[in-house]
C-alpha cells in the first residue's frame, strides 16, 4: 500500500518555479492564471494546456533566459500568448522586450497581460515580421511555435541587427529542422546554426533551442528586405497583401478592440 500523501508537502513544480523566478514569482503566478483563464477562453492556448502551464510553458521558456544578456533589446516574433516574450520580460527586467503579434485578439490579451503584470520593460506591437524587416534592429529575436525553421529564419533575420542572435524554441525535431533549413540558412549567410539544450541554473528546467547569429556583413541578417522576408515565409508581396491589413509597426493601445484575429 503506497504511503499517504502529505497534504502540507510543497508542490514540486511550485518549488522549482520559486527557485527560477525568485522575486518575479508573483508575476509568474498571475501570468499562469491569465493563461489558464482568459488565455484558454480566447483560444490562445488549448484547454488541455491549462493543467500544464508551468512545466510545459513557463518553465520551458524560462530556461532560455540564461542564454541572453541581462541588458538587450529583444523582439518576440509571433508572440501569441506571450511565450516566451512575457516570461523573458519578467526574468530580464533590464531588457527591452517587444511582443510582435499580427492578430488583434492576441494583441488585446498581450496588452492586458503586460498592464496587469506591470511589465514596464515590455511593449506590444501589432504587425507582421515581414512588414518590419529592415526597420527593426534588435539584439535578439526569439520565437516559439511560429513556423518551420526554413521559413522562420528569413523573418527573424529581418528584425535582428547584424551580429545579433536568433533563438527559436523547438521540440524533438529540432535537428531535422536545422538539416532541412541548411540551404536557406546558407543563402542568408548563416553558418553557425546549432541545437542547444538550454538548462536553467540548478538543472531546474530545460528547453531545446535552435540558435544562430545574423551575418555581420551588410546585405543579409538585419538588412533582409521586406520582399525577401515575404518570399522566405511563402507569403505574397506587399502589393498583393490582403486589403485592410494592419499597418506595420502599430503599437497596441490598452484595451484596444481592432477587428480581425
Amino acid at each position: 500500500m503506497p504511503d499517504p500523501v502529505d497534504p502540507a508537502a510543497p508542490d514540486p513544480v511550485n518549488v522549482v518555479a520559486a527557485g527560477i523566478f525568485g522575486p518575479a514569482l508573483p508575476q509568474a503566478e498571475r501570468y499562469a492564471e491569465l493563461l489558464a483563464g482568459p488565455g484558454v477562453e480566447r483560444g490562445l492556448i488549448g484547454p488541455a494546456e491549462a493543467e500544464r502551464i508551468w512545466d510545459r510553458h513557463l518553465l520551458n521558456c524560462a530556461a532560455v533566459a540564461h542564454l541572453l544578456p541581462a541588458r538587450c533589446s529583444l523582439v518576440d516574433l509571433g508572440s501569441g500568448a506571450g511565450l516566451p516574450g512575457i516570461v523573458l520580460a519578467m526574468l530580464l527586467p533590464q531588457a527591452r522586450v517587444t511582443l510582435l503579434e499580427p492578430l488583434a485578439r492576441r494583441v488585446d490579451f498581450l496588452t492586458e497581460a503586460v498592464g496587469e503584470l506591470g511589465l514596464t520593460n515590455a511593449e506590444v506591437v501589432r504587425g507582421r515580421a515581414e512588414d518590419l524587416a529592415g526597420q527593426v534592429r534588435a539584439d535578439v529575436v526569439t520565437a516559439r511555435a511560429v513556423a518551420p525553421l526554413d521559413k522562420l529564419a528569413g523573418l527573424a533575420l529581418g528584425l535582428v541587427r547584424p551580429g545579433g542572435r536568433v533563438l527559436a524554441i523547438k521540440g524533438a525535431g529540432a535537428e531535422a529542422e536545422v538539416a532541412k533549413a541548411r540551404p536557406v540558412l546558407a543563402r542568408l549567410g548563416v553558418t553557425d546554426a546549432k541545437v542547444v539544450h538550454a538548462i536553467s541554473p540548478a538543472d531546474r528546467s530545460t528547453a531545446t533551442v535552435v540558435v544562430f547569429t545574423a551575418p555581420a556583413h551588410s546585405g543579409t541578417g538585419g538588412a533582409v528586405s521586406r520582399s525577401a522576408a515575404r518570399s522566405l515565409a511563402g507569403q505574397p508581396s506587399a502589393r498583393s497583401a490582403r486589403p485592410g491589413a494592419a499597418a506595420p509597426g502599430r503599437k497596441a493601445r490598452p484595451n484596444s478592440r481592432r477587428g480581425g484575429g
